[in-house]
């Protein structure tokens, strides 16, 4: 039984587990099943990286307080987050993946990294 390519049905030469011709017919189909179907989960997966991106260039040190102001100007959307966790004072950090924010007094953050 001859094995043709996963992306492009051509002919496969070469050892009997190969699945590709090519690497641009590996990658064209790895990209195809992986790309995000649907605009909702693009959008919302853009939203989170922007969000850590600004969480990150904001907190070099793991621990750090800032302004709402800073954070909004910087274009943070403080309806999308990952995880939150509540301490036992009833205090909540919401995390996008590692990076977190707890809402203090006077629209300040305190910004954590989790390790």
């Amino acid at each position: 039984m001859q094995k043709t390519c996963l992306e492009c049905n051509e002919k496969l030469i070469g050892r009997s587990d190969k699945k590709f011709c090519s690497d641009y017919c590996r990658n064209a189909y790895n990209n195809n099943i992986n790309k995000d179907s649907k605009n909702l989960i693009r959008n919302i997966n853009n939203r989170l990286r922007k969000n850590w991106r600004i969480l990150e260039t904001i907190n070099t040190t793991g621990k750090i307080k800032t302004s709402k102001k800073k954070l909004t100007q910087e274009g943070f959307d403080f309806n999308y987050f990952t995880s939150i966790y509540t301490t036992k004072e009833g205090s909540n950090y919401y995390f996008v993946y590692d990076q977190g924010y707890l809402e203090l007094e006077n629209e300040y953050f305190l910004l954590v990294k989790r390790e």
